[in-house]
C-alpha cells in the first residue's frame, strides 16, 4: 500500500430479497442482536482500511435512518438503482469527488456478514500492484452439471469452476467506466463480468468458505454460527 492512493468500500444495499419470504429486506433482519446489514458494515469499518464506505440504499427505504450506523462519519450514502450495477455506480459517483481514478474499490455484498478482516487484507496485498484487480472465491469441491430443459446435458470441470464471492477489488476509474459501459446489460451479475466484459481478467484470490451469503431463510442460522465460531 502507498501513502497516495486511497481503499474505499462500496455496499450495494437496495435489494429486497425475495427468497427470504420476509416483511422487509433480508439485510434488515436480525442476525446476533443485529441486522445483517449492520454486522456487513460493522466488518467492513474495523478491518479499519477504508476512507469510507459508500452504501446504496433504496430511496424509500424506511429502515436504513433507524440504524444508529446510518450516521456514522465514515459512511456515506447513495441513491440505490434497479439493478445491483446501477446501485454500485450510484455508490461510485457518490465518492467522486474524493476517490482518484487509482484508487482502490472494494464492492461488498450487503448480505454478507461474516467476512474476515484477514480476507479483506488478504485481498488488498494478493492484489495491490495487480493491473486489473480481482475477487474473492471459492474452488468448487461439487459435481457440477449443464442442465438443459431438466436434464443434464453434461458434466463441467470442476478444476475451472470457481464461485465468486466479495469483496470485489478493482481500481476507481477502471471499475467506474466499465460499469458505464455495461449500463443495462442483464449478464453483469457483479463487478467482475464488468470488467470481464472490457476483455480484462480479473485475478482470482482464495476465500474463506464463512464468507456466505444470506439468501434463504436457512442461512440466517448457519450465519450466526459461523459468526460465534469467528469469535
Amino acid at each position: 500500500m502507498t501513502d497516495t492512493l486511497k481503499f474505499w468500500a462500496v455496499v450495494p444495499a437496495a435489494g429486497v430479497g425475495k427468497r427470504m419470504n420476509a416483511d422487509r429486506p433480508k439485510q434488515y433482519l436480525e442476525l446476533a442482536g443485529k441486522t445483517v446489514l449492520e454486522h456487513t458494515l460493522i466488518r467492513l469499518l474495523h478491518a479499519d482500511v477504508f476512507a469510507a464506505v459508500s452504501v446504496a440504499i433504496s430511496e424509500e427505504d424506511p429502515y436504513w435512518p433507524q440504524l444508529p450506523l446510518s450516521g456514522h462519519e465514515k459512511i456515506i450514502t447513495a441513491p440505490g438503482g434497479k439493478e445491483r450495477a446501477d446501485s454500485v455506480l450510484s455508490a461510485l459517483k457518490a465518492i467522486r469527488a474524493d476517490a482518484a481514478d487509482d484508487d482502490w474499490v472494494l464492492v461488498h455484498d450487503a448480505a454478507r456478514p461474516c467476512l474476515t478482516s484477514s480476507d479483506i487484507h488478504q485481498l488488498i496485498d494478493t492484489l495491490a500492484q495487480d493491473e486489473v484487480g480481482g475477487i474473492l472465491a471459492l474452488s468448487s469441491h461439487d459435481t457440477l452439471k449443464n442442465v438443459q430443459n431438466g436434464r443434464i446435458a453434461g458434466t463441467l470441470d470442476r478444476a475451472h469452476i470457481w464461485r465468486a464471492l466479495t469483496p470485489q477489488m478493482f481500481r476507481y476509474g477502471l471499475l467506474k467506466s466499465a460499469l458505464e459501459a455495461a449500463e443495462g446489460n442483464p449478464a453483469i451479475t457483479d463487478e467482475a463480468s464488468a470488467l470481464e466484459l472490457q476483455g480484462l481478467q480479473p485475478k482470482i484470490v482464495e476465500g474463506r468458505p464463512d464468507n456466505i451469503k444470506i439468501t434463504r431463510p436457512e442461512d440466517l442460522a448457519l450465519a450466526q454460527f459461523y459468526l460465534e465460531q469467528q469469535q
